[in-house]
């Protein structure tokens, strides 16, 4: 974290830290100011952006930092070169600067940058590499996380040391692919680098280089189209036979060293029974034994649910496949300037409406926050933020505190809105609802003048957004199993809430919605759709917020629990019947009765927190 550009606390005084640090958040001082404002007051506005840009990068859910920086970025004194990482290698700095100035047609400028880049990138490897070797005792968890370790006599102990030595070196490239703060590498960063800087001696009219990076791309993937159509490209342009011109020397060096020690861990993995997971996507079948290539590709073909495309499909799909009586597609991707988008007007009647607003305003009176224990919004301190879940409602209608029409009507209206997102998305693949959120925000009277701030920051909903380089990472704290989000609107009888898209940088709003009851905003969650919400400035704003996934372990259980909490008495006897007579119709290895048992045994715990919209 950016801990060592803090400056100390006046007095010498220690700052005290935060309690709460869940979602990954490094602790800092209470209240940001403390980083920033000091060195504003000494009119070093310039560093002041550089230490909040900073956090920042490792924090992007930081709200206090999130408006921090949307300050510095209006203040006239304050040049977009002032947002730098200051934790960031060299090597970074340099790649970044050099993509900026290639995407400004700058190829002169950009290409000492990107040959300084690779360089240092290359010299990061190596220095990875030689901490490989160090004394056994530092390497012994590791070692054991490996597999490598165990008993055995001076031999078994040698080729267990010299694995691990290898095991590690070839981790130093995506070591080094790995921006601070990620937790994940940058794919093929050695060869994208080799890309850049072949298209920018191109551009500048050095042919020979161009030529010998683009060699060096097809050392790693020698079948690469593009990559051979610029080499024929470039030899026709040079005009004549060039015998002495091959790729770089560093980089194929590089890939002569890294084979060799491949082979070695394959056949260690073959023959001694030890593990290795190949960082590497360039690596050559040949390389790999035969008797390890079949296990490997079934591996490879078990892709997990979150990297498999969805089947393309026809729009008009869903209208065949869901009869609902009244719905109507409103705007469509296209309309909305974006992809996986949609507008659906006409899922609840105003009645239905009311009901699910009286339902949330009987929850709120009855102290119903669903995790959120302060009065304020989690997103903005200048409104109120009421939520609840579709359990937590099933409790209170047991309970008597909130009508079970209402109640009832939530779990049937979450259920409308899954089967209406996959038969408009997803029809090929089932989505599961993953979470389901009834949500109101007010705006609190007094503290809406001059108000800068949004209701709801911009972000995806399953990658953290990085709105600096328009990239999306999908790791925690982002949700990172949901794939399709929808916001029901249940009311439209308040000032300003409008939920928009933007570009991923954040600020370029590409598309605006109205809330409106029976109106559903669907979408994707990638990082293909940032968005927020326009600050509540009067009135009270409340939405069904919901999402879902392609993934059955991360289905919504709370649901399931909340529909065994709302049955009737008799339908509770009938079912009891239907069990005794028919046992095997039952595909739940948990009976009813003790799941009931289990959820009352969980009243009264706080939930998780949750962002919604």
């Amino acid at each position: 974290g950016p801990s060592a550009h803090i400056a100390p606390a006046p007095n010498n005084q220690t700052p005290e830290l935060p309690q709460n640090t869940e979602r990954g958040l490094t602790p800092i001082p209470e209240g940001t100011n403390f980083l920033i404002l000091p060195t504003s007051q000494l009119k070093k506005l310039d560093l002041a952006a550089a230490a909040a840009h900073t956090f920042f990068v490792a924090n992007p859910t930081h709200l206090q930092m999130r408006e921090d920086m949307a300050k510095y970025r209006r203040m006239s004194r304050v040049r977009p070169q002032s947002f730098r990482d200051l934790e960031t290698p060299p090597y970074w700095a340099a790649y970044d600067d050099g993509l900026e100035l290639l995407g400004r047609q700058e190829a002169g400028l950009a290409l000492p940058r990107l040959e300084e880049a690779l360089q240092e990138s290359l010299a990061q490897v190596e220095s990875c590499r030689a901490g490989c070797e160090g004394p056994e005792e530092q390497q012994r968890e590791e070692e054991e996380e490996e597999g490598t370790g165990g008993q055995g006599g001076l031999y078994e102990t040698i080729a267990g040391h010299w694995i691990r030595v290898l095991q590690c070196r070839q981790r130093c490239v995506g070591d080094a692919a790995t921006r601070p703060g990620r937790s994940f590498p940058v794919p093929d960063f050695l060869p994208s680098q080799l890309r850049r800087l072949h298209e920018a001696h191109a551009q500048v009219g050095n042919l020979s280089q161009a030529m010998e990076n683009v060699l060096s791309v097809l050392l790693f993937y020698p079948e690469d189209e593009a990559a051979k159509k610029a080499l024929n490209q470039y030899q026709a342009q040079l005009g004549e036979p060039r015998p002495g011109l091959g790729p770089r020397e560093d980089i194929r060096q590089f890939i002569l060293r890294s084979l060799g020690e491949k082979r070695q861990l394959y056949y260690a993995m073959e023959h001694l029974g030890t593990s290795f997971k190949d960082p590497d996507s360039w690596t050559p079948a040949a390389v790999i034994p035969e008797a390890l290539r079949e296990k490997l590709r079934e591996d490879q073909e078990k892709r997990p649910w979150d990297h498999e495309p969805p089947q393309p499909k026809p729009l008009t799909h869903w209208k065949d496949v869901l009869l609902l009586e009244g719905v109507t597609l409103t705007q469509d991707a296209r309309q909305l300037n974006g992809s996986e988008r949609a507008v659906l007007d006409g899922l609840l009647t105003p009645a239905e409406c009311g009901l699910l607003l009286q339902l949330a305003k009987d929850a709120a009176e009855a102290g119903a926050r669903s995790g959120y224990r302060g009065r304020r919004s989690p997103h903005t301190p200048h409104e109120r933020f009421e939520g609840l879940t579709v359990l937590k409602a099933a409790q209170l209608a047991r309970a008597g505190a909130v009508g079970s029409q209402g109640a009832k009507l939530l779990l049937e209206v979450s259920e409308r809105v899954r089967t209406l997102t996959q038969a408009y998305f997803s029809p090929e693949r089932p989505l599961h609802l993953s979470f389901t959120h009834l949500v109101c925000r007010s705006a609190i009277e007094g503290e809406q003048e001059q108000r800068m701030d949004l209701s709801h920051p911009v972000h995806a909903d399953n990658c953290v957004l990085d709105p600096d380089t328009g990239e999306c990472w999908r790791e925690p704290p982002a949700y990172t199993y949901r794939d399709y989000s929808g916001l029901l609107y249940l009311n439209d009888d308040f000032h300003g809430g409008d939920l928009f898209f933007t570009e991923p940088n954040a600020l370029t709003v590409t598309a605006q919605v109205r809330p409106r009851c029976g109106r559903l905003v669907a979408f994707s969650s990638g990082g293909e759709n940032p968005h927020g919400v326009w600050a509540v400035t009067r009135g009270r704003r409340c939405a069904l917020a919901l999402w879902h996934t392609w993934a059955p372990e991360h289905r919504e259980q709370e649901w399931t629990e909340a529909k065994e909490l709302l049955k009737e008495p008799e339908e509770e006897e009938e079912e009891e019947e239907e069990e005794e007579e028919t046992p095997s119709r039952d595909p739940s290895p948990e009976p009813p009765s003790r799941r009931l048992q289990r959820v009352q045994d969980r009243v009264g715990k706080p939930p998780r927190v949750r962002e919604e919209l």
